[in-house]
């Protein structure tokens, strides 16, 4: 199988990462659960990734990152942990359902008010716009670093300076970003950063976490054992235990380290340009191909390795089965969890075809996806 539906998830995982967690199964117990080797072992382990992820992405404080199943947990936890009635919130069309329909629920529950910035014809946000959107009462900017659709990046520090400027809480969905393009919270001025391990971080599904602002408090999404403060009747108040609750996927976690470990070894640069040059080559023979309708901004290289395209009048179901059952191509249609990008790019009834591209993907995979399109074309 060839697989380019990494966006989805990455199949192809260094040997290191499956490495570790076999090394984790066998080895550790319970964080911060006992005084034994297996539980210390597993503390140590969690230390040491937090503070890996909070150097990967250029944080402040290692007690400020917070795991969980992936982004969409984070994003949860964030938006229902951080909003009280009366507050205003800016999002945009390319966001993916797990920032819209949390934000969507409290907007019915009358607890926020909600602005959803539009997008251009390729799919991209305006950043005069957004800062006309902000209004007085306007608590947080949250927004996808990478659309899962268009594969379009925005720019966080530009995006970072008018939220500071205007004291807006700056959150980012990284999902389709981390590992892939560079993620500096300080430069950037990011206050809340949301990722998921199982994407360009190379960890296993059921990995991410967030990075919290020590100057944001959040309510916690969950409550229940800690491992520390059994007998009060609140959950503790210390960060990062104030927002983990039940015992973490120690096994995942150490996928998740190794992953990370896989990136700064190859370094994030020298993984970007390879996905990019996969990226391009793509991208230049499918806009060759009569029919094809390929969507987002390729004018800049500063975007996620993704190309999203349509076939004359085809449904787009039908092509990636046709790619799965005729070629052994593996790539991802439909409404991509992101509906209002698809509206706005006028895909909605006939949506796409993803091509997700990663680092394990070679030259000869994308020629031979090339070559299906052309013929599935004709």
């Amino acid at each position: 199988m060839i697989y380019l539906d990494n966006s989805a998830t990455t199949l192809k995982k260094p040997d290191s990462v499956i490495q570790a967690v076999m090394d984790a199964l066998n080895h550790i117990g319970n964080p911060d659960r006992g005084v034994h080797e297996a539980s210390l072992e597993s503390s140590q382990l969690l230390f040491k990734t937090r503070q890996l992820l909070c150097e990967f992405f250029n944080g402040e404080q290692s007690s400020q990152i917070v795991f969980t199943s992936g982004a969409t947990e984070s994003l949860n936890l964030v938006i229902n942990g951080l909003h009280e009635k009366g507050d205003h919130v800016i999002t945009t069309m390319m966001e993916h359902n797990s920032v819209l329909r949390p934000l969507y629920r409290l907007e019915a529950q009358q607890i926020i008010e909600l602005t959803i910035l539009p997008v251009d014809e390729k799919g991209c946000i305006s950043y005069k716009g957004l800062e006309e959107a902000i209004q007085l009462n306007t608590k947080s900017l949250i927004i996808s670093h990478g659309s899962n659709v268009t594969g379009n990046s925005v720019n966080l520090e530009k995006i970072g300076k008018i939220a500071a400027k205007n004291d807006v809480i700056f959150i980012v969905d990284s999902a389709q970003s981390a590992g892939t393009l560079p993620i500096d919270i300080q430069k950037q001025q990011i206050d809340i950063l949301c990722f998921t391990g199982h994407k360009g971080l190379f960890g296993p599904q059921g990995t991410g976490g967030l990075y919290v602002n020590p100057m944001i408090s959040l309510k916690p999404l969950k409550v229940g054992g800690s491992g520390i403060a059994t007998f009060s009747k609140t959950h503790p108040t210390t960060m990062p235990t104030a927002l983990e609750a039940g015992t973490l996927n120690g096994h995942g976690i150490a996928g998740l380290k190794a992953g990370i470990e896989f990136i700064l070894n190859k370094t994030l640069q020298s993984i970007h340009q390879h996905e990019m040059s996969l990226v391009q080559l793509f991208y230049e023979e499918v806009c060759q191909i009569d029919g094809v309708t390929v969507y987002g901004d390729f004018t800049t290289k500063a975007r996620c390795p993704i190309v999203s395209l349509t076939i004359g009048e085809e449904d787009s179901s039908e092509i990636s089965d046709r790619l799965a059952s005729d070629y052994g191509i593996a790539t991802r249609s439909g409404g991509h969890c992101a509906p209002l990008i698809h509206e706005a790019l006028g895909t909605k009834e006939q949506s796409v075809v993803r091509f997700s591209f990663s680092y394990f993907n070679t030259e000869e995979e994308v020629l031979a996806a090339i070559q299906a399109l052309k013929e599935i074309a004709q």
